[in-house]
């Protein structure tokens, strides 16, 4: 299969589920029911969902398991991007090349869309029906979830991006902000993916963290990149916004060429970080190269 196989494969399958979910929820409020599924299903790669996929299915998972993880880490996604772009954060009006929750909703009901998808994240992991010999690891998924989002991880590195506006900042702090605010959700896919069998071994545990988190690292490079070598239309949202609110990027401190290099360094870091995963790695592989050489 290829990696475009692969990527519209899984989001076509966590699409459907999470469409199915969505269409289920009781008529508590048909308003808010409505601006969730508006964040949650609009448009969007599915990284994080593909990575649980793929990582559950090179370790010889069952892709209906990793279902419900796949669906939570997105809701999660779905809830920062909301969250991301309200005014008293980025302020963005488009997203994905469409209206933002909070321009199409409200203010006040893209941040309730925003909260209620994060806690329908940790609804749909609680209550998959798991086998027996993953319930102890269902357990670890509710912890990842937690963490990668949390204090330690997304919120933390979001809140190091705003004190972080309107000045520069060095290159160890823009690594520690993106480490977290980007890469901890990336780093608890594929650790959700990992928990998806019953049993992985320290050693190709250790290499998809490192895989994980080289990746993270990439893709917050590139972003950086195509802020300024794309266009809107493109992108899906304004280009330049990070140049227009002044904030650090890897371009400004490194340069685009050095930014450039050094991302794709990282995505063969990721790919070197495979030699200690058995079984066939090439998705996990290509995929870290598409990473920097995307568009969007």
């Amino acid at each position: 299969m290829t990696l475009k196989d692969a990527l519209s494969s899984c989001q076509s399958r966590v699409n459907s589920f999470l469409s199915d979910y969505m269409k289920n929820l009781p008529e508590v409020s048909p308003v808010l029911r409505e601006a969730m599924t508006y964040g949650v299903l609009l448009g969007g790669k599915r990284v994080r969902p593909f990575l649980v996929y793929t990582t559950a299915e090179l370790l010889g998972g069952d892709l209906k398991v990793a279902d419900a993880p796949a669906a939570a880490i997105e809701c999660i996604h779905a809830y920062s991007l909301i969250h991301d772009d309200l005014p008293a954060m980025d302020n963005d009006e488009l997203r994905r090349g469409h209206p933002t929750v909070h321009v199409k909703f409200g203010e006040a009901q893209a941040i309730l869309a925003g909260d209620a998808l994060q806690s329908q994240a940790f609804e749909i992991l609680s209550h998959a029906r798991m086998p027996n010999e993953l319930l102890r690891n269902q357990v670890e998924m509710l912890a990842v979830l937690s963490r990668g989002a949390g204090y330690q991880g997304m919120c933390g590195g979001q809140e190091i991006d705003l004190d972080s506006e309107g000045r520069l900042i060095s290159q160890e702090e823009l690594e520690k902000l993106h480490r977290h605010k980007t890469g901890a959700l990336i780093e608890s896919a594929v650790l959700l993916g990992t928990l998806c069998v019953p049993e992985v071994s320290d050693k190709a545990r250790s290499a998809l963290v490192a895989y994980s988190r080289a990746i993270g690292l990439a893709f917050q490079v590139w972003d950086d990149v195509l802020d300024i070598i794309s266009d809107t239309e493109t992108l899906g949202k304004p280009q330049g916004s990070d140049i227009e609110e002044n904030k650090s990027t890897y371009p400004k401190l490194m340069g685009l060429d050095n930014a450039k290099k050094y991302a794709s360094d990282l995505a063969d870091k990721a790919v070197a970080a495979l030699d200690d995963v058995p079984g066939n790695t090439d998705l996990l592989k290509q995929f870290a190269r598409y990473i920097v050489e995307r568009d969007h």
